[in-house]
């Protein structure tokens, strides 16, 4: 009999425990299912939305020019180093030009040769000129005389003859003048080709104003015709050549503003327009170039630095927005949780213009409605109906 009592006993603190250990796994599912989940609250605001097309793409300048050589030569001098601000007309090499200065010395010595050749043409013309004036008289009295028959034919004949020498003689001194006008002419276009030449030997900056971006040249080296000496770009325009997707050409313009994001500075934007559209998408990407003037640059840039650009392609005002990050898609729609008397609500929402980070609402939600988001950042427990903690 006491054995069976014993049994009785526990059987009944087994059942107990049982009944405790499922109350209280009971209470703890109650807790976790149906407990107020802490949440953040944001107000719908009546606030100005601006949509944006992002594109990524690097820095560069409108203008760049490779500095070379016209001539061959060896380098002298340099005149400007990387990163050295360069304007127009300045000195940026010199290559040896002792050769050329002894060019330009002879090609000035041969020019005053037949400048001087020229001088005696004209000289000898007017020699020439007084004979054959003389030779005219001598002919004209012999022939005279002859008429007269005070002369004899002889006499004609030798004057004829000497007339017809410096007659020859003119001839002659008109021809030498004119080849010494010839050879002026090609001494003279000879020293002008020698004087380029050395004018050639300085380089110069034919940018208003630039910047040194590379040097690639010593002092001591060798360049021919198109050697590369250095790299120099035009800062008056700067462009971020930008690769947008296709989809979003119909809503791009000229002159659009610009946000210019350089990931040196990831926290802050730069102003800028759009410059140019190209006309030609890239067959594999399907994406274009947009060229983004830069109206301001970061106090350290580079060529070919990286950055993103928000073109503003729309803008509304005082229409009601909410952080886009706030939105959840439920088969393909956009919704939000509201906050309706201390429980969550799923909400359906229109959406409008889209900006980085807000956008605006069309339907579903008035100025002044508190939209909630787990403060966990885990949604899936705020199902409709759950109890909610602001």
């Amino acid at each position: 009999m006491g054995s069976v009592r014993t049994a009785a006993a526990r059987t009944i603190r087994s059942a107990w425990k049982i009944v405790l250990v499922a109350a209280i796994a009971g209470g703890v599912v109650y807790y976790l299912r149906f407990r107020p989940v802490p949440v953040k609250a944001f107000t719908v605001k009546s606030d100005t939305v601006q949509s944006e097309v992002m594109g990524t793409g690097t820095l560069d300048a409108r203008t760049k020019i490779t500095i070379s050589s016209k001539i061959t030569g060896r380098i002298a001098a340099l005149g400007a180093d990387q990163n050295d601000p360069v304007s127009k007309d300045k000195l940026l090499a010199t290559l040896d030009d002792s050769d050329l200065r002894q060019q330009v010395e002879m090609a000035s010595a041969s020019l005053e040769a037949t400048k001087a050749s020229l001088v005696r043409a004209e000289a000898e013309i007017t020699r020439a000129q007084a004979v054959l004036t003389q030779a005219k008289l001598d002919h004209d009295r012999s022939s005279q005389l002859f008429q007269k028959q005070a002369a004899a034919r002889e006499e004609v004949d030798k004057a004829k003859e000497a007339l017809d020498v410096a007659q020859a003689g003119l001839d002659s001194s008109n021809a030498a003048k004119v080849e010494a006008e010839h050879q002026v002419v090609t001494a003279e276009r000879t020293l002008k080709y020698q004087q380029a030449r050395l004018a050639e030997a300085k380089i110069l900056c034919p940018l208003d104003d630039g910047l040194v971006t590379f040097r690639y040249r010593e002092v001591g080296d060798i360049v021919v015709p198109g050697t590369a000496i250095m790299d120099v770009v035009g800062l008056k325009e700067m462009w971020v050549l930008a690769w947008v997707d296709e989809s979003a050409s119909g809503a791009l313009a000229v002159g659009q503003p610009v946000r210019i994001v350089f990931r040196s500075e990831p926290e802050k934007s730069y102003s800028g327009e759009v410059a140019r559209l190209a006309k030609q998408t890239d067959p594999e990407t399907r994406e274009f170039l947009v060229d983004v003037r830069v109206k301001e640059l970061p106090k350290n840039w580079s060529v070919g630095q990286r950055a993103e650009v928000y073109i503003q392609t729309g803008a509304k005002a005082d229409v009601p927005s909410i952080p886009q990050r706030l939105l959840l898609w439920r088969d393909g729609k956009a919704g939000v949780l509201v906050d309706d008397g201390g429980k969550a609500r799923y909400q359906e929402v229109g959406l409008g213009l889209r900006g980085r980070e807000t956008v605006e609402i069309t339907r579903g939600l008035k100025v002044g409605q508190v939209v909630v988001t787990a403060a966990d950042g885990d949604n899936s427990k705020l199902t409709d109906g759950r109890a909610i903690q602001r």
